[in-house]
């Protein structure tokens, strides 16, 4: 077994956050055996998690040049992707200031001029104008105890929908039990085109809905992923493996 090491534990407004290190990794929880980030040190842009691995799959689809993440954590989207896409233009959004400094503290998570940490409640965030449209929203809010309800709710779905460009990508970090969810299926069903979904070992659901159809064939999409496996760090065509359309 590793030696672990706790290197922060500390409580602000919303509970508890812990930082840990097992030597290779460092893990972000805000509960006891509760792991909301995971960090390979010696490259921190290479996910850790299936579910985030599987988020990417976005890339198959669209080539963002600009995107939202809404809940950081560790900031493994934010490093992943400005690892990946030169240029890229990411705006982040987490509730905690907490979060945000431990984010830079503990994760390697980077700093730039194109990108922008907001410490604002997501939902409330999506409210208020927005001065760009987005190529792809990333949500994945969770707490301590699981998945943010908010970003179940059919607001929530719609005013991501309206952040997004027209040919934007939504993409949600959910769990299996949500895939019963008719009113989430509902309204993804009246924003978006083109709905596919992942479930992951771990029993992630991961939702991708573009607002336009995708043509891109099987194969294609095959192609793209083994092509992008070495950026990545990681098989993404594991992953393809496992989408299917929403309802099948």
């Amino acid at each position: 077994m590793p030696d672990i090491q706790t290197l922060y534990d500390s409580t602000d407004e919303f509970g508890p956050i812990t930082v840990t290190d097992d030597g290779e990794c460092r893990i972000l929880s805000f509960a006891p055996n509760d792991e909301q980030s995971r960090c390979l040190k010696a490259v921190p842009y290479v996910l850790q998690f299936e579910y985030t691995q599987a988020m990417l799959l976005v890339l198959l689809f669209c080539q963002p040049r600009r995107v939202l993440i809404l809940g950081v954590g560790g900031g493994s989207l934010v490093t992943a992707l400005h690892h990946m896409i030169p240029g890229i233009r990411i705006t982040a959004v987490e509730l905690r200031q907490s979060v945000i400094d431990v984010a830079y503290r503990f994760f390697q998570m980077p700093r730039g001029k194109r990108i922008e940490l907001v410490c604002a409640n997501a939902d409330q965030y999506l409210c208020a104008e927005q001065p760009h449209t987005q190529d792809v929203v990333f949500a994945d809010l969770y707490h301590g105890t699981g998945v943010d309800e908010v970003q179940l709710k059919a607001d929530f779905i719609a005013r991501c929908a309206a952040s997004l460009k027209e040919e934007g990508w939504l993409v949600l970090n959910c769990w299996n039990e949500h895939r019963e969810d008719a009113a989430l299926r509902n309204a993804l069903r009246e924003h978006f085109a083109d709905i596919r979904t992942v479930l992951t070992s771990s029993r992630n659901w991961v939702i991708l809905a573009g607002r336009k159809p995708s043509w891109h064939t099987n194969s294609e999409m095959k192609e793209n992923a083994f092509q992008l496996t070495s950026a990545l760090g990681y098989p993404l065509t594991r992953h393809l493996a496992r989408m299917r359309a929403l309802g099948e």
